[in-house]
């Protein structure tokens, strides 16, 4: 019970965080909005920080566990149409899961005013897909399935534009399957300038 009082709390902060950001979410309103009173709340967490630093904790884990990271990495592709699945897939997870569209949000508002927001807005829009895809790109060479090139100059030339159409889905959502569009015939451009193969 405890435990599902726990979650509701998060997943009701996650929604006024993602909405009015950090500052602009007193512990009142989110009382209110889940039908408690202060004292209930306190016997979860501490404080509205604690709130906040264990949100991202569990957000953290919940989009390493679904999407990879550095350190968890999704198996290397074993041919060039794979990596363009493999790409849709994790494009697909990113701008339509709710909670990391949330996520994104909150992390979009709070990096000018916090530091752990801030490292992770980083990590997730640019450093860790940089990373990821640099081991990905240097097994995918290894295997013969891209040309010899930087790995590191070739993750950071995929995942920037791919980045870049994720955060318009965000601005505009009404753009959001035109943006899809782009990202496929990019990934497919990609694969046909680098690839080394016919299977793409």
């Amino acid at each position: 019970m405890a435990k599902d009082t726990k979650e509701r709390i998060l997943a009701t902060a996650l929604d006024m965080f993602s909405q009015n950001g950090y500052a602009g979410t007193n512990i009142r309103e989110l009382t209110a909005a889940l039908g408690m009173v202060k004292s209930s709340m306190y016997k979860h967490f501490e404080s509205k920080e604690d709130i906040w630093n264990s949100l991202l904790d569990e957000m953290i884990a919940y989009y390493d566990a679904r999407f990879g990271s550095p350190e968890r990495l999704p198996p290397i592709p074993a041919s060039l149409a794979e990596l363009q699945t493999m790409t849709m897939q994790m494009v697909d997870f990113t701008v339509h899961d709710e909670k990391v569209v949330k996520v994104r949000k909150l992390l979009t508002i709070e990096q000018f005013r916090d530091g752990r927001a801030r490292e992770l807005a980083t990590k997730h829009f640019l450093t860790g897909l940089e990373a990821m895809f640099t081991r990905i790109f240097a097994g995918m060479m290894d295997r013969g399935l891209l040309r010899r090139d930087d790995p590191a100059m070739l993750a950071l030339a995929y995942t920037a534009p791919i980045s870049a159409l994720i955060h318009l889905c965000d601005r505009e959502p009404e753009k959001t399957d035109e943006a899809m569009a782009k990202t496929e015939a990019f990934v497919r451009h990609f694969t046909k300038v680098y690839g080394m193969t016919d299977n793409a």
